[in-house]
């Protein structure tokens, strides 16, 4: 009989015992952290009907998504956690008490090109809080206050948790009667770290967006803006009263900065950075990136922000929400090139050993047994 060539597809990841132990213990300081802050577990199905996942779909969604039939149905491996979660309080909203605090860690599934710290199947470890109607601007300054207590935990010290406003952003193109070109602006500026000031500029000009150099111009000028916390939101106020949008952005990212400080959080651990975009339509106001600061080229660890609608293609019932998501099977990896992992942990799989050393095994179970009655993990 012919053998079959044992191997794992490109972008899945399979650890050795060892490390799958690190691996557990990660997962184990994060969900610590975030029942300190009482959010709930939730587990939702890794398949999902098709149509359910890509309400929200298209583009770079459904080129990337796992989609197949089994007999009439057409299914999908879910891609994230938010598209499920936005299922799930549509679905309950009626038997969940708000606002509704969840985490989730599990495995989802993009069919993107695989390579080293990127994959195909990793693992997210999301935190939303959800709101019925309307959701409170002390929760965006809670939700990356966790992460800073979470990274901590795992023994990260060089961390930035980069703050911006959706609405500040918005406003100051709407003053450059730039609206309409909104949304592709901000997905060319979310690239600024990949490919640099110079690069985002000229493909502001391109044809595809058309801006003027002076637009152009006045939107790098922007986005520039640099010092502490309080000397950037100070240079905003500046703009202040030139569109509502902008100012209530701006009250906003005031309101966060100063319950960030309230939280614990060292302003060296968060700052305002008016580059942050996020390129998701779907976030409406506050938005986070967190980045290693002796590692830029990474990339953002962690990143999330705030939604006015979670569920609006499931319900018409308002449900804004606030959350973030850890890349944690990318993370994990990270820290091992970094070499963050402690290797001195003890990863044997039991505290004790039983070698019976008689034909009659019954004394050598009895003892295994009673030693794992008083919680000691035992082989035998």
């Amino acid at each position: 009989m012919s053998k079959v060539q044992p191997r794992t597809l490109s972008g899945f990841m399979e650890l050795m015992p060892a490390r799958q132990i690190q691996f557990d213990r990660m997962m184990a300081v994060l969900r610590e952290s975030y029942s300190l802050y009482g959010f709930t577990p939730l587990d939702t199905p890794i398949i999902e009907a098709s149509e359910v996942l890509l309400a929200k779909g298209g583009g770079e969604t459904e080129k990337q998504i796992y989609r197949f039939q089994k007999g009439d149905s057409d299914l999908s491996l879910r891609f994230d956690l938010t598209v499920p979660l936005a299922k799930y309080v549509a679905q309950y909203s009626g038997q969940l008490a708000f606002p509704f605090r969840r985490f989730q860690i599990g495995k989802v599934y993009r069919g993107e090109r695989a390579q080293r710290g990127r994959f195909r199947e990793f693992y997210q470890a999301d935190i939303d809080i959800i709101g019925d109607g309307k959701l409170d601007i002390s929760n965006d300054a809670e939700i990356p206050a966790i992460i800073y207590r979470t990274f901590t935990s795992l023994g990260l010290k060089r961390f930035q948790i980069r703050v911006n406003n959706r609405k500040i952003l918005n406003g100051f193109y709407a003053m450059l009667d730039l609206t309409h070109e909104s949304g592709a602006i901000m997905r060319t500026v979310d690239k600024l770290d990949k490919i640099g000031a110079a690069q985002v500029k000229e493909l502001l000009m391109a044809e595809e967006i058309g801006l003027s150099a002076e637009q152009a111009g006045e939107i790098m000028r922007f986005i520039a803006i640099n010092g502490s916390n309080a000397e950037v939101l100070q240079a905003l106020e500046g703009y202040r009263g030139r569109h509502p949008l902008f100012d209530e952005g701006l009250d906003e990212l005031t309101t966060v900065a100063r319950y960030l400080a309230a939280f614990g959080v060292p302003e060296d651990h968060f700052k305002v950075d008016l580059t942050i975009a996020r390129g998701l339509d779907y976030y409406t106001g506050t938005v986070y990136e967190t980045t290693m600061l002796d590692h830029p080229e990474i990339g953002s660890i962690c990143s999330g922000g705030r939604f006015d609608n979670l569920a609006e293609y499931y319900t018409d019932k308002k449900l804004p929400g606030v959350g973030i998501s850890i890349g944690l099977t990318r993370l994990f990896f990270v820290l091992e090139d970094q070499g963050y992992l402690n290797d001195q942990l003890n990863t044997a799989p039991a505290d004790a050993l039983i070698l019976p050393m008689t034909e009659d095994l019954s004394a050598a179970i009895a003892l295994a047994t009673q030693l794992r009655s008083a919680g000691v993990r035992t082989q035998l």
